[in-house]
């Protein structure tokens, strides 16, 4: 994975949740044979990284793209950071008409999805490299040279080999696609938790591919003994 050219707090003019129909080409999100960014293998992983984890959002995060952003960690080393977003949806994007824009499938065969497909949840992953989407599923579903086990049964896969599998009714138990995702520079994020913008817990499937999108915050923030409310008071008079 190459880190520092974009990161999770740099601008990025691209919206994320503009595609076919609003300005973007959706078919640019996936791209047939191109693999993920790359973790670090984890044999090259210290002690002290976050891979395999989650990264909570303080309530007083300045930046409103991560603002109660509950992050799963794909990589963390000396040479940056990239996690997956897990509980900001994209608005007005459901995962059947993306197979549908990406030509996975006739708009005729939507009606005819496995009803596993139509319940794959559409993200905003993060600011960078946006135009592309990326699938965390579990470890049940994995294609050579394309699928990258991060941790703990959870894997990344950006080509389409996935789409068309879940599609078919051959995917992963639990998946997620997220659009963009978000990156570190080497020592950004480090950085960021001393400064306390973020918190950090273990990771668990229905924290990433939970249906109740909307509480997975207070429960990441709950996994390490934190009441989002009182939290939210504490922040407010400080």
């Amino acid at each position: 994975m190459k880190f520092g050219r974009k990161t999770g707090s740099q601008d990025d003019d691209t919206d994320p949740t503009s595609v076919s129909g609003e300005g973007r080409d959706v078919r640019e999100t996936f791209r047939a044979g191109r693999p993920a960014p790359r973790p670090k293998s984890r044999a090259a992983a210290k002690r002290g990284y976050l891979d395999g984890q989650m990264l909570i959002a303080m309530p007083t995060m300045g930046d409103e793209r991560f603002a109660r952003s509950v992050i799963y960690m794909c990589a963390h080393s000396s040479e940056g950071a990239m996690g997956i977003i897990v509980n900001h949806p994209a608005a007005h994007i459901r995962f059947s008409d993306l197979l549908v824009q990406l030509n996975v499938i006739p708009a005729a065969d939507i009606i005819q999805l496995p009803a596993h497909a139509e319940g794959v949840k559409v993200m905003k992953g993060g600011p960078v490299d946006t135009q592309r989407g990326f699938v965390l599923h579990s470890s049940d579903f994995y294609v050579d040279n394309s699928t990258l086990p991060i941790d703990d049964g959870v894997c990344l896969t950006a080509t389409l080999d996935i789409l068309k599998a879940i599609a078919r009714g051959e995917g992963p138990k639990s998946a997620i696609l997220a659009l963009g995702y978000a990156g570190w520079a080497p020592g950004q994020l480090e950085q960021e938790i001393n400064q306390n913008g973020w918190l950090h817990c273990p990771a668990d499937a229905d924290l990433i591919f939970g249906q109740d999108i909307e509480a997975k915050y207070a429960k990441a923030l709950r996994k390490i003994g934190i009441d989002l409310g009182m939290l939210s008071s504490e922040a407010g008079h400080a």
